[in-house]
């Protein structure tokens, strides 16, 4: 069976998402809050593993595993979100309305990913 072109959007966005981890790495470790250690570890860790997962999803015998690999990236990355929100430096200008409406596109993304597990 074919998989269907939103899986491989799916796998492009987060392939190239992750590989902006490691271009821009300031923009990813000012949004990461401060009671988590290693902010610059926790980049590239979180980079590697969208790159990974995003391939990953390219792959018809790993698709299912990336899937549920992709909804336990998100869950991990959760805080981020309140963060940017909570913090004008964190939010990196962009309007409270956005931020705020990126929490819960969260779980749409999960529940995109969730289609293909």
């Amino acid at each position: 069976m074919n998989s269907p072109w939103h899986l491989y959007l799916m796998a492009f966005i987060y392939t190239i998402a992750g590989i902006n981890h490691f271009r821009s790495p300031k923009l990813y470790k000012k949004i990461i809050p401060p009671y988590l250690p290693n902010p610059s570890l926790l980049n590239y860790l979180s980079g590697l593993a969208e790159i990974m997962l995003g391939i990953s999803l390219f792959i018809p015998t790993l698709s299912h595993y990336a899937a549920w690999g992709i909804i336990v990236l998100l869950i991990a990355v959760f805080p981020t979100h309140f963060y940017m929100y909570q913090n004008p430096k964190a939010g990196m200008g962009l309007p409270k309305w956005f931020l705020l409406i990126r929490i819960p596109f969260q779980f749409v993304l999960m529940y995109w990913a969730y289609l293909y597990t």
